[in-house]
């Protein structure tokens, strides 16, 4: 009998993996890591058992992972207790010792090669699993279109559509999608994995996604420098809008460009197209 684990269970991600994960194998086989266990074990389907998973207790993560098989480490959000790479090490260090034998990381687009300081701790944990001799299947995820909420709503009220981003593509799929296959690549039999999947929707640009919300709104491309400065007039923290504006210049680079069909093949179908995802993201409003 394989026994399956999920990080993160009380996320966003980590709680649809473990849905979508309930699906394809018993949830009698299934631990459900997070550090909430009250939390999480009214929202795990039933069956599925809670441990304790935060990421800074290596001592308890060990103890949590005893017996299972397969680990989805859901990557942990950056902390100013501890950096990310120290938290998914704990959990690396804790699968050796309790004898996990393969983990599937959520990492970063084209990990191995891109100059994306976002990417940092995520080739850091590439790395590591690799060093510790796991078998293992790291899912590069790109872009969630959830990552645009805010845009998407301001956009539909019927404000500009603004971005500096030019023709540069992005792999947006729904995030749901993304955990769908996540669970999808545990579920797999031992050793039928890759050990990796370039995860995304297909090439898209903003003025594709312009197009896809509804309603009628401007649309402008502008400069860096007008991003950053609209963003600000708008009432956002000037250091997220400097983070969303190196977003944009990282896109038109071409970091996010998506270069394969993983997403939709280990789906077995099109990832949902971007006018109904949009309508999908909005509807959560």
């Amino acid at each position: 009998m394989t026994t399956y684990a999920v990080t993160g269970v009380t996320g966003k991600f980590g709680g649809a993996a473990m849905g979508y994960l309930a699906q394809l194998v018993p949830a009698a086989n299934i631990v459900g890591l997070a550090r909430n266990t009250e939390k999480a074990a009214a929202l795990v389907p039933a069956g599925v058992t809670v441990r304790s998973g935060d990421y800074t207790k290596p001592d308890e993560l060990a103890q949590s992972l005893a017996g299972v098989d397969r680990l989805l480490l859901v990557s942990s959000l950056p902390s100013r207790f501890m950096p990310r790479s120290q938290q998914h090490q704990n959990v690396i260090d804790a699968a050796q010792q309790a004898g996990v034998s393969y983990i599937a990381y959520t990492s970063f687009p084209h990990a191995d090669t891109t100059t994306a300081l976002l990417a940092k701790d995520h080739q850091y944990t590439e790395k590591a699993i690799t060093a510790a001799g796991l078998a293992h299947s790291f899912l590069r995820n790109n872009w969630y279109l959830e990552n645009e909420m805010a845009f998407l709503q301001a956009r539909a009220a019927g404000q500009p559509f603004v971005y500096s981003a030019g023709t540069g593509t992005v792999g947006w799929a729904l995030e749901r999608e993304y955990a769908e296959a996540a669970a999808r690549v545990l579920a797999e039999a031992a050793g039928d994995a890759r050990t990796v999947y370039e995860f995304s929707g297909p090439a898209r640009t903003y003025a594709d996604l312009a197009a896809a919300i509804p309603g009628e709104f401007p649309v402008e491309e502008v400069s860096d420098a007008e991003f950053t400065k609209r963003l600000v007039a708008g009432g956002m923290d000037p250091r997220l809008a400097q983070f969303q504006t190196a977003t944009q210049t990282m896109i038109r680079n071409g970091i996010l460009a998506p270069t394969t069909t993983d997403l939709a093949d280990v789906l077995g179908r099109p990832v949902t197209p971007l006018t109904e995802a949009v309508k999908e993201v909005l509807a959560r409003d």
